[in-house]
């Protein structure tokens, strides 16, 4: 396998994010993590309170990369926003779709040998069309799988931010002294999301509730690499004090964090040089599939391990550790098969085999 990697740092972050999801949602989604709990209640409940604000971490790190490819400079180079938009989509929906089809059916599995209350029902028609749009959450439909409302959040702030830069460079081609719109309106919108968005529970659905930290990591990407980039990245930090004291929020404080380990990384040079270990660059360049798949092989080695040990904490402790195990091979599997072999064929094929695979799975549990 490949481990080769432009920004090792980069991978690294994504790699234990994603790790620290898979173990939140074990600890989250029983039954294994309930038969454990007794061997090791401190890490199950850090896990289960606190392991889901790694996915801040995902949306920093894909507001740095987004500016490292369209505003390297900070002038804006989106010159087709739907394109880019469409493309966007593309990458995220055709693992996404094809995973969901897959959780369709470990969920009918698991329900052959467990009852529980994280495998989902059998999916309606009316509940499939959403997911192929990112709608599920705006619409109230239940979700196929855990995690999938990231998928939907990250689409919208990348569309948010893509439009934002192509206004202003539309601007600025009219403008050439306002060569700093871009940045400013990320800026702007990061700050309401930081102090106004962010703090309404209700938002939560939506990209504003969420870009303070994608906004973030753009901006640690701009502010850096440049003289007084650090006093720069010190007034990033300052901003995100100020958001904690109006407001205590640990995805803030995790996702300023993040901001500030990416920025110290590409103001000293680090971001490129720092030497990581081969698994780690290469869970980071799958963590997108690890995540998509994880849940529904989880189902199983959660079924598995409750039919064959219903009482056993050991057993059961070790079941989790395989479920990650598998998980990781599995998101391996997807990524080489499907995530990484981009094709015109897909484009079509990805909806309309997961409205097909849904159905037929439907009907036959029904």
């Amino acid at each position: 396998m490949s481990t080769v990697s432009r920004m090792p740092c980069v991978d690294a972050l994504k790699a234990v994010a994603c790790l620290l999801i898979v173990f939140h949602h074990l600890a989250f989604y029983g039954p294994m993590s309930d038969i454990a709990y007794p061997l090791m209640p401190t890490v199950i409940d850090l896990l289960y309170q606190y392991g889901r604000m790694a996915v801040q971490a995902f949306f920093v790190i894909a507001g740095f990369l987004l500016a490292t490819k369209f505003a390297r400079e900070g002038a804006a180079t989106v010159s087709r926003p739907l394109n880019a938009i469409y493309q966007r989509y593309l990458r995220l929906v055709i693992p996404y779709l094809v995973a969901l089809v897959f959780a369709i059916v470990c969920a009918a599995l698991a329900r052959e040998w467990v009852s529980n209350d994280s495998i989902p029902d059998a999916p309606s028609l009316m509940q499939l069309l959403p997911h192929i749009f990112l709608l599920q959450d705006l619409l109230d439909q239940d979700a196929l799988s855990a995690g999938v409302w990231y998928v939907a959040i990250d689409f919208q702030l990348f569309a948010l931010a893509a439009l934002l830069l192509w206004l202003a460079g539309k601007i600025e081609a009219r403008y050439p002294r306002l060569s700093v719109l871009g940045p400013l309106f990320i800026t702007l919108l990061t700050l309401a999301s930081l102090f106004v968005f962010n703090r309404n529970q209700g938002l939560d659905e939506t990209a504003l509730y969420f870009f303070g930290s994608y906004g973030l990591g753009a901006l640690a990407y701009w502010t850096t690499r440049r003289r007084y980039g650090l006093a720069w990245l010190a007034v990033l930090c300052v901003v995100v004090l100020a958001a904690l004291l109006v407001e205590f929020r640990g995805r803030i404080l995790v996702a300023g964090c993040v901001m500030l380990l990416l920025g110290v990384a590409r103001q000293s040079g680090a971001l490129e040089r720092w030497v990581m270990p081969g698994f780690l660059t290469y869970l980071g360049r799958i963590s997108y599939s690890v995540f998509l798949i994880h849940f529904p092989l989880c189902m199983v080695v959660n079924a598995v391990f409750f039919h064959f040990f219903p009482q056993q904490p050991v057993a059961n402790m070790i079941g989790m550790l395989i479920a990650v195990c598998v998980s990781i091979g599995g998101g391996a599997l997807l990524f080489r098969w499907v995530e990484n072999r981009p094709g015109s064929k897909k484009r079509l094929l990805a909806p309309t085999g997961f409205l097909v695979g849904g159905m037929i799975v439907a009907h036959q549990i029904t």
